[in-house]
């Protein structure tokens, strides 16, 4: 059984960057922010990137490119060739930034359609090279077949193409951050690069220098300003796997922790009172197969989200003298969240206990918010992007506005 509903609400937008990438303060998202001096930025490095390569020069000709696309064809500079203006955009799926842009591009490809303007959007980051926890504001990484998904969500209506595997094109163009935009007039010559508008809260944008870009092209007319900086989540260059792979080897050595609960303690769980964190409960057992399939996958969620007001709990309904196994199951799985083992041998208490109308069959899942109320539940396989998605539609703007409303809203 599911219960999960989105409220279909205007989505706004939150605070921006500009291109330096600074050091992470308490979660390790790609976003930072310049309003404030108290403000969190990105965790990767800072200030400069000496590794990354230049901004492709105002007046440079496009680069090719030939890249998959997330309709399962080839898209190469040629198909593009009739078209008075080409803009290009370096985007992605997890930066929150890119988000916020993704319903502007959208209605930009719409305003300019039967003008002579082609948009292509690029996700050149390398998703290999990307902190898990820098997919805090997400439901998905940069992965192609993630990117598909995006798109079918958000009902994109341009070429999504993927240079995430050797960023070949990506590294022509230079995008600090994402998203980055190019735009180039009918002899394809660089015209405008940099960002799109001056705020990723939309009703905060004053200034929308790539549409003055463009329609300055359509109307022969020189492009008054010719580049920005670039606010957003800056690109994952394959170098920084290192940071990664650091991140992961960091996680693996928290300790990892299992202790008895009665039911009083599940009763305290379930009302989830004065916390101020949404509670994802997985129960489970070490002979339930689906349970340990989908193990990973929750692991996965702390490490995204658990900067934020989430916590994760597990609780095995294994009998208790049986501790070490799964002791033995959560310390290879690294599950360093808080981990629970009913301390009775009739497992039925605990089901009456967590008081969900849970009949008991494992695995079983739910999320419980701040009041003690029933978000979402699931009994049986685990849809990883709904139990996501969940989280994050019920998760309260934290470090800047736009993220709740974002997840709220549908285009």
């Amino acid at each position: 059984m599911k219960t999960h509903a989105l409220s279909r609400t205007p989505h706004s937008f939150p605070v921006r960057t500009w291109r330096l990438v600074l050091p992470a303060m308490l979660i390790s998202v790609s976003l930072s922010f310049f309003a404030s001096a108290a403000a969190r930025g990105q965790n990767d490095i800072a200030p400069a990137e000496p590794n990354a390569p230049p901004i492709l020069k105002i007046g440079s000709p496009v680069p090719s490119f030939s890249l998959p696309g997330i309709d399962d064809k080839i898209h190469n500079l040629k198909d593009y060739a009739s078209s008075k203006v080409l803009v290009v955009i370096f985007s992605c799926d997890h930066c929150p930034v890119a988000q916020m842009y993704e319903q502007r591009i959208e209605q930009l490809v719409k305003d300019y359609k039967g003008r002579g303007v082609a948009v292509v959007v690029i996700m050149g980051n390398d998703p290999k090279a990307e902190r898990i926890d820098e997919l805090a504001y997400s439901d998905l990484g940069d992965t192609l077949p993630e990117m598909k998904i995006r798109a079918k969500f958000r009902h994109f209506n341009y070429p999504y193409l993927y240079d995430g595997a050797t960023q070949s094109v990506t590294s022509k163009f230079g995008p600090t951050a994402t998203p980055h935009l190019f735009v180039f007039d009918e002899k394809r010559i660089l015209r405008y690069e940099g960002r799109i508008d001056s705020n990723p809260r939309e009703e905060l944008a004053t200034k929308h220098e790539a549409r003055d870009a463009i329609d300055a092209l359509l109307a022969g007319q020189p492009v008054q300003v010719t580049d920005m900086p670039t606010p957003g989540c800056s690109t994952k260059w394959s170098y920084k796997r290192a940071y990664a792979a650091k991140e992961m080897e960091e996680n693996n050595q928290k300790p990892v922790n299992l202790d008895l609960a009665s039911t009083d303690d599940i009763k305290t769980l379930r009302a989830n009172s004065g916390t101020g964190n949404l509670v994802l409960v997985n129960i489970w057992a070490t002979w339930c197969a689906p349970c340990r399939t989908e193990f990973p996958e929750l692991e996965k969620m702390i490490r995204m989200y658990g900067g934020r007001k989430f916590q994760l709990v597990t609780l095995s309904i294994n009998a208790p003298d049986e501790r070490d196994k799964v002791l033995g199951f959560l310390k290879e799985q690294h599950a360093f969240n808080r981990n629970l083992i009913f301390n009775g041998n009739d497992a039925a208490d605990a089901v009456k206990a967590i008081g969900t109308d849970w009949t008991g069959g494992a695995p079983y899942t739910v999320l419980i918010g701040t009041n003690g109320e029933i978000l979402y539940k699931t009994s049986g396989d685990l849809n990883v992007v709904e139990v996501r998605r969940a989280i994050l539609t019920n998760l309260a703007d934290d470090y800047y506005i736009g993220q709740h409303a974002y997840w709220n809203s549908t285009f």
